[in-house]
């Protein structure tokens, strides 16, 4: 991976540049289009969480992972999102988020999806369970719910 190298800025950008981002990919490709580009991204910087974690397949607590990687995206870390807990009923998992990167901006006719963010959990998810996962956004901070939810099902 290259080194991100500046100097005065650092390695953080704010919010609308990301928004800018993302309307621009919108208006350019459309919306589906879109959101596949940026839940691949988010997967693939997902797995590099992963690693950084040493998520490997090997069984590990959720509530800990949780933390793990709140610590990693958190306000400590890259501001990208909270995770405040994870919860697995068999082959259901639910990640419950809070102040993600892509809650931003919107209209009630069309708020912003988190595909990007959601992508990352992702692939965080499929790397620290080794397992094939099926995923959906199912609650929007923007639409009045608490959190951003995001489930997933294990299909391996």
């Amino acid at each position: 991976m290259l080194e991100i190298k500046r100097d005065k800025l650092g390695q953080l950008s704010s919010i609308e540049s990301f928004r800018a981002i993302v309307e621009g990919m919108t208006d350019a490709l459309g919306d589906k289009a879109t959101a596949v580009a940026l839940t691949s991204a988010g997967r693939k910087h997902g797995k590099e969480v992963a690693a950084k974690l040493g998520f490997n397949g090997s069984e590990q607590n959720l509530d800990d992972a949780a933390k793990q990687i709140t610590e990693l995206l958190g306000e400590k870390g890259s501001r990208l999102c909270i995770i405040d807990r994870i919860v697995r009923d068999g082959d259901s998992i639910k990640v419950y988020a809070l102040e993600t990167l892509c809650a931003i901006g919107g209209t009630e006719e069309s708020p912003p999806k988190c595909t990007f963010t959601l992508g990352l959990v992702w692939g965080v998810l499929g790397e620290l369970l080794q397992s094939k996962l099926k995923a959906s956004q199912t609650e929007s901070v923007l639409r009045g719910d608490s959190y951003d939810l995001f489930e997933f099902t294990i299909l391996t």
